[in-house]
């Protein structure tokens, strides 16, 4: 080829024609980027509200599965959908993406936050703000269908979410009303089983129990189901937690443990004749101050706060995070027990 090159160069003083390359079609290139950008691309999410419950939580990266195909999805700290399919393909790929964007594990003391009825972790996000800027601990909150299933199964999506914690030697709770007796299910049907089989020698558990904050728990049998319950006559709004804290809460008590660490109540009030005219007493609009009550307690305060907002309560927050290093609301000379 290249001695043709050149006889034809000496004869006619010219280079022979070459091949030329095919045309590209017009736009090839942006073609080629926008496919590229397709499939990079992550959907975006709700998060999981009502309908996927967390698998695993590492800060704000976690995978959830569906509560009606049970299937599982990765999701990022946007809540964009990253990957999805069974539980070990998403946590293969965490894997993958925590090693080449070097996530940081948690810290050895981490707060485990759980939301109420008909809310999702959102309904935590300024006091989930307000304690990540505490260099003492990790803080993840959970995502857990509330109207979707029984306060037990609640209970159990916690226990895995807990089994996945790597690392962490304590946990605490900050919990706002019905996450509190999931929670306490969690102590009846995992923790202190667990504890209880641990062998004498001691041996691996479940992480070490620190501190626990109630924010305007339904510890009692809450007078305001009673009515606004029995008007769910399908059962999807409330779902059946709801059922359980009206006509199923005898059945219900026996299995909520007392916490078996040291535990503050945060009740809201306005210290006078209460807010909700359906409800005796002072209340924050969902649950009374009474039946916030939990002997035991080892400091109990009532601010000025209705139910849905006690979260995003400036005083809620300063005195949560006080319990959660120093056991007390207000410092430990001013406790306010519940006695047993």
């Amino acid at each position: 080829m290249v001695a043709r090159a050149l006889v034809a160069v000496l004869l006619t003083g010219t280079l022979p024609a070459m091949a030329e390359k095919p045309p590209q079609p017009f736009g090839a290139e942006r073609l080629a980027s926008f496919q590229t950008d397709v499939m990079s691309f992550r959907p975006p999410t709700l998060g999981g509200r009502q309908f996927w419950a967390d698998q695993l939580v590492l800060h704000d990266w976690r995978i959830q599965q569906n509560v009606f195909t049970g299937h599982s999805r990765l999701l990022d700290p946007s809540d964009r959908r990253v990957a999805s399919g069974g539980y070990d393909e998403c946590r293969d790929r965490f894997e993958t993406i925590q090693a080449e964007q070097q996530i940081p594990s948690l810290k050895p003391r981490t707060v485990v936050l759980l939301h109420g009825l008909w809310r999702s972790r959102g309904a935590m996000r300024p006091l989930q703000e307000h304690l990540s800027q505490n260099d003492a601990w990790s803080v993840i909150s959970v995502e857990y269908p509330s109207t979707r299933a029984t306060v037990g199964e609640h209970a159990a999506v916690l226990k895995r979410v807990v089994d996945n914690l790597e690392g962490v030697d304590q946990i605490d709770f900050v919990c706002h009303s019905l996450g509190n007796l999931v929670v306490r299910r969690w102590l009846h049907d995992y923790y202190l089983p667990a504890c209880e089989a641990l062998p004498a020698d001691g041996g691996s558990g479940p992480p070490r129990l620190g501190r626990m904050v109630m924010l305007g728990p339904p510890n009692n049998r809450p007078e305001l189901a009673g009515w606004v319950v029995p008007l769910d006559v399908t059962g999807q709004v409330y779902g059946p937690s709801g059922r359980q804290l009206n006509d199923k809460w005898d059945e219900l008590a026996p299995t909520l443990t007392v916490p078996p660490c040291e535990f503050g109540i945060l009740a809201g009030g306005n210290a006078k004749s209460g807010r909700n005219p359906l409800i005796p007493g002072d209340d924050d609009l969902v649950v009374t101050v009474d039946n916030t009550r939990l002997a035991g307690a080892a400091d109990f305060r009532v601010v000025p706060a209705i139910h849905t907002l006690l979260m995003g309560h400036p005083d809620v927050q300063a005195m949560t995070e006080r319990f959660l290093l120093e056991g007390s609301f207000e410092g430990s000379g001013q406790r306010q027990p519940i006695a047993e």
